[in-house]
């Protein structure tokens, strides 16, 4: 039998990619934009929520939404159905990023009637977005090792050189996922920020992003400052990183007097656990030790907060 596949959500999508069954997809989440192809098909999930708000706003909307235990996206099982999937990938790891696992479980029971095979996504590190290519590959019926070989040997290239580093050259680094509030970089961001040579703050490898206070942020005066806010590309981060430029305690901190402050393309890169969080070490490297790497993605998905 053809697989026929939908992914909700991006990561999902680039795992799909990389693993070379671009072709079997049929469906994506409203947020899946890579490869480019992809744009072409169907959409099956809509936002609640609008993303176009100043981030106080959609963390607002956001916290509303799940005190009232109304998902943030909706499932169009229309299309789903005239779809016919073999096979749903989605995710059971956080309600703000894609479509909840119980809505998922629940549509798929009562009104799909090819009644596909689920595939849920949870990883919190690089080694499980690792097993999760490899389960996705085995559940699909297709090689990985090659692939999964490819991407950790770019992983090591880097490792290899930041692991000899001494605790004086490795800069201490906060990641912000979020502006206003203000939210640290959890999950696996504090982990590639250590492989890519620095020392995370205000993060825990493993850990969902935890939101962050003024005076957190103060006493922790990390020497680097990268904003990666969630959903964001370079500009809309550039945008939304206003804000903390404007407040009192901003000029104070150790990263803004010296000049290494960074902004990223959190969307594309950080805040999906797929085959581009070697990408993302790559950025991140590129960052904190641009005199031993330089993989050309500064200006293109980095810059520096001018």
């Amino acid at each position: 039998m053809d697989k026929r596949i939908i992914s909700l959500l991006p990561s999902a999508t680039e795992i799909i990619e990389v693993l070379g069954l671009i072709g079997s997809l049929v469906g994506r989440s409203h947020e899946c934009d890579y490869p480019m192809e992809v744009g072409k098909l169907p959409i099956c999930t809509i936002a609640r929520l609008n993303s176009q708000k100043p981030s106080r706003e959609i963390d607002s909307d956001v916290q509303s939404l799940l005190q009232s235990a109304v998902s943030i996206y909706e499932l169009k099982t229309d299309v789903i159905e005239q779809l016919q999937p073999t096979h749903i990938v989605t995710q059971d790891q956080c309600d703000v990023c894609a479509v909840s696992f119980l809505d998922v479980e629940r549509a798929v029971t009562s009104l799909i009637s090819s009644q596909p095979q689920i595939i849920s996504l949870q990883p919190n590190l690089l080694k499980e977005v690792w097993a999760d290519i490899e389960r996705v590959a085995r559940i699909l019926d297709v090689p990985c090792e090659t692939t999964l070989q490819q991407l950790q040997a770019r992983v090591q290239k880097i490792v290899s050189q930041t692991e000899t580093l001494s605790e004086d050259n490795r800069p201490t680094v906060v990641a912000l996922e979020w502006t206003e509030p203000l939210m640290g970089g959890g999950n696996w961001i504090p982990e590639l920020i250590e492989m890519a040579g620095g020392k995370p703050l205000l993060g825990k490898k493993g850990e969902h992003s935890p939101y962050l206070t003024w005076d957190a942020l103060s006493q922790a005066d990390p020497e680097v400052i990268i904003i990666m806010p969630c959903g964001f590309d370079l500009e809309r981060t550039r945008q939304e990183s206003q804000v903390l430029m404007k407040h009192p305690n901003w000029s104070n901190l150790q990263a803004v007097k010296q000049g290494k402050v960074f902004i990223t393309d959190g969307n594309a890169y950080f805040n999906r656990p797929g085959p581009r969080l070697v990408d993302s070490l790559e950025i991140l490297a590129e960052i904190l030790h641009p005199d031993s790497f330089n993989f050309g993605h500064q200006e293109k998905v980095w810059q520096l907060l001018g």
